[in-house]
Order: C-alpha cells, then sequence, then structure tokens
C-alpha cells in the first residue's frame, strides 16, 4: 500500500510541476506578445513617417541642413549618379522617426508601466519629459553654437589648400555624426540619476572615479565624432560637466529601498 500511494503521489506532483511551469510561462508569452506588439506598431509608425518627410518635408529640411555651408560659399555637390537621392532617403528616415517619436514614446510608456509603482510612473513622467528636453536641448545647442564654430574652422584650415566642394552625402553625415552625440550626451544626468536609484552607483563612488571617468569620456568622445580634435573637444568638455552635474544629482538621490526590489 505504501508503495502504491507514493506510485499514485509521483503523478500529482509531477502534474502541480508542470501547472506550476505552466502558469510562469504564461506572463512570458504575455510580455513577448505585448513586445511584438511594441515593435510591430513603431515599425509601421516609423515608415508613415517617413513616407510623409520624405514627400512633403524633406525640401525643406535639405534647405535648412545645408544653409550653415552654403551662406559661405560653398557648393554642394554629388559625386554619383544615386548619391542625391540616398541622402533624401537618409534625412527623411530621420525626420520621420523625430515627427513619431511621441507615438514611439508613448508605446514604450504603456509597455514598462504596468510593472511600476504609483510613485514611480509619477517620476518616470517627469523624468520622460526631463530627457526629451536635455535631448532637444543637446542637439539645439550643438547646432547653434558648436556645429557652426566647427564648420568655421575646417573650413579656414583647408581654405589655402584647396576649394571646397562638399559632397551632400559625406556633408549630411558627418552633420548627423556631430550633431546627434550631443543629443545622447545630454542625457547623462538623467543616466546618472537612474543609475544612483538602482543602486548601481553612489555618490562617494562617482567622486573616486572622476579621473577615469574624465579619461574614459574623452575616448567615448573620439568614437561617436568625426576623426578630428576639434571635434572629439567640443563633445568632451560639456560631456564631463554633465557628468559633474549628476554627481551633484546623485548626491541627493536615495536609492530604492532593498523592500521595494523583493517586493517586485
Amino acid at each position: 500500500m505504501l508503495f502504491k500511494k507514493n506510485k499514485d503521489a509521483a503523478p500529482e506532483a509531477a502534474s502541480e510541476h508542470d501547472q506550476s511551469v505552466e502558469n510562469s510561462a504564461q506572463p512570458l508569452l504575455e510580455h513577448l506578445m505585448a513586445l511584438r506588439k511594441l515593435l510591430t506598431s513603431c515599425i509601421i509608425a516609423v515608415v508613415i513617417g517617413f513616407v510623409v518627410a520624405f514627400y512633403f518635408l524633406c525640401s525643406r529640411v535639405m534647405s535648412f541642413i545645408t544653409a550653415p555651408i552654403e551662406a559661405r560659399g560653398v557648393q554642394i555637390i554629388y559625386t554619383a549618379v544615386s548619391e542625391a537621392l540616398t541622402t533624401q532617403i537618409k534625412v527623411s528616415l530621420v525626420v520621420g522617426v523625430i515627427l513619431v517619436s511621441p507615438f514611439i514614446f508613448y508605446q514604450l510608456w504603456s509597455f514598462i508601466k504596468p510593472a511600476l509603482y504609483d510613485n514611480e510612473i509619477r517620476l518616470f513622467r517627469l523624468l520622460f519629459f526631463l530627457a526629451l528636453g536635455l535631448f532637444l536641448l543637446g542637439i539645439a545647442f550643438c547646432y547653434r553654437y558648436v556645429y557652426e564654430l566647427a564648420i568655421n574652422f575646417f573650413l579656414i584650415a583647408g581654405e589655402d589648400l584647396a576649394t571646397p566642394m562638399l559632397s551632400i552625402d559625406k556633408y549630411v553625415s558627418f552633420l548627423f555624426s556631430f550633431v546627434l552625440p550631443f543629443g545622447v550626451v545630454f542625457e547623462l544626468p538623467i543616466a546618472i540619476f537612474m543609475a544612483t536609484r538602482m543602486g548601481w552607483v553612489s555618490y562617494d563612488k562617482l567622486r573616486t572615479w572622476r579621473k577615469f571617468v574624465f579619461f574614459g569620456i574623452f575616448v567615448f568622445a573620439a568614437i561617436l565624432t568625426p576623426p578630428d580634435i576639434v571635434s572629439q573637444v567640443m563633445l568632451g568638455v560639456p560631456m564631463y560637466l554633465l557628468f559633474e552635474v549628476g554627481v551633484q544629482v546623485s548626491r541627493f538621490t536615495k536609492p530604492r529601498s532593498a523592500a521595494q526590489e523583493i517586493s517586485e
């Protein structure tokens, strides 16, 4: 009887185990389905934004992009048959992503919102608008102050060597590689705040890491920017200043309590 009882209990235990595995697999499947829906929606939105930008905004955006160089009397040319078209496609894709970015951010917010506490929802809303503002501020700061200085420097440095006739594709690629990293770098205080909030870093640790961060920032700036010392310095200096802002932010940021992490 004892053997029979154990024999009967084994299928029951296996059944309970299978049920627990199935229950744990259901949330994972739901998350994967939600993630697929998120990616599909974002891709469709980007395609729509690209079409709108290409047919209705591209010519005006191209005029705005080439204005700093044309104002200095530099001729814009293209050296390949498809270069003008591929450049317009590249610009339209970037503009299209910017146009639909509110929808993309909303989809991302809807995806992560169920995993947040009420107080964290309010915090993330604030961080979202702050991060967006810092990104736009970084791009505007670069285009208004840093980019024009860089253009003047490069044109003056080469004016006695050759007549400048810039390829449209290389010029646009240079512009994007110069401006967009500033928008990303201006998010550094937000990144430091989040890392401090999660307990990954602290104010004391950041203070002791200063000299290593200083070196790493300029290496990072050299990777992000075109291969010239002016671009690297113009990105590295604001980046280090933003790091110092992040250090002061971490000074007044408390890590999440252990109780919150356990309850998650």
